[in-house]
């Protein structure tokens, strides 16, 4: 059966793209068959693509994530995936009060996926330089690692 997943933060331009960059690389490398998006709690956004900066960190690993869009969480979202993974507690807590009374959803935050960081966000790197996305993308891509041998069964 086919799992999904849906990564969300503030604007869906910096850590949810690549939250979604990282899973779907690592989901490849482990042969899961997952369905992966990203979105945003807020209306900032919509439409744009990745921060050129965070679409730089995933190319300098691998991954293009400018065909991208950012796009607002929706209550169908809720029913949709299976599991609804947020970068901060912020989000964490919008999304438990977005959630409709028929959500399925599993809520999470990303870094609880990772042994020793449960309850911390992935920082959000929009106010910092080319170093701070660079230590985004090494967090989003522990927390998807993680995840992806959860929904693994490893």
């Amino acid at each position: 059966m086919v799992k999904s997943v849906l990564f969300v933060c503030l604007g869906n331009i910096c850590r949810s793209p690549l939250a979604e960059a990282a899973f779907s690389r690592e989901a490849r490398r482990l042969g899961l068959d997952v369905d992966i998006d990203s979105a945003g709690t807020g209306t900032w956004h919509i439409g744009h693509p990745p921060d050129s900066r965070a679409s730089a960190v995933a190319a300098r690993n691998g991954v293009d994530i400018a065909h991208l869009r950012a796009r607002q969480v929706t209550a169908d979202d809720f029913r949709r995936f299976d599991y609804i993974v947020a970068l901060d507690a912020e989000n964490l807590t919008d999304l438990r009060r977005m959630r409709p009374a028929d959500g399925k959803a599993e809520l999470s935050l990303l870094l609880d996926h990772v042994e020793g960081r449960v309850g911390q966000a992935v920082a959000d790197p929009y106010y910092g330089g080319e170093e701070h996305f660079d230590v985004t993308w090494s967090d989003v891509t522990e927390g998807a690692k993680g995840l992806a041998r959860r929904i693994a069964g490893r």
